[in-house]
């Protein structure tokens, strides 16, 4: 039997995506995020969605760009720092010493040391109560040569990504892979060809 828990945002895990943007006068800026994901396939598209009063929120607004750079696991405590400080009263990057690289395509930083970064062109924005919808257009997608297979395709156990579930205790590790995508349910598939 299911217990209801009501409505809550417990759709687990979610992502820990760190999103740069630059202020306006320039200085670069992250914050680690949550509420985000992929948007759509054609355009590919992410979205994030961020409270008017964060830093980047405004940043964001202003230059309708944000890349988002995915931490591995072994940079867990610095993107937890991005989500502990506001932007507006410290220099993340330099209390870290991560580097911020500017974009190639779009007017927004991304962080050096994380393995993928994926670089958004706002293309719609959505107000939602408490948090606004920002969903970028993705522009690029830059990943360590080291995170790649043999066949050039992102190995995730290299890339070794994190996810946030806050109820179960906070940041988590991936694990075993299942079995193939659009595969391991095929013995479900009725076999028509009798």
């Amino acid at each position: 039997m299911k217990k209801s828990l009501g409505p809550r945002t417990l759709l687990y895990p979610t992502p820990v995506l760190v999103v740069g943007s630059y202020d306006a006068d320039g200085r670069p800026n992250v914050m680690t995020a949550a509420w985000g994901g992929i948007a759509c396939s054609k355009p590919p598209c992410v979205c994030v969605s961020l409270r008017a009063a964060t830093a980047s929120h405004g940043n964001i607004a202003a230059r309708q760009a944000f890349t988002i750079s995915l931490p591995s696991r072994e940079q867990a405590a610095q993107a937890d720092y991005f989500g502990l400080v506001s932007g507006r009263n410290v220099d993340k990057f330099g209390v870290t010493g991560l580097t911020p690289v500017k974009g190639e395509f779009v007017d927004a930083p991304y962080v050096a040391e994380f393995p993928l970064v994926v670089e958004c062109a706002v293309v719609q924005v959505h107000e939602l109560g408490l948090h606004t919808q920002f969903i970028g257009e993705i522009k690029d997608v830059k990943i360590d040569e080291g995170c790649l297979d043999a066949e050039g395709h992102i190995d995730i156990d290299k890339l070794d990504p994190i996810a946030l579930a806050l109820e179960a205790g906070g940041y988590f590790a991936l694990g075993a892979s299942l079995g193939p995508a659009f595969s391991i349910g095929k013995t479900f598939v009725a076999d028509t060809g009798s």
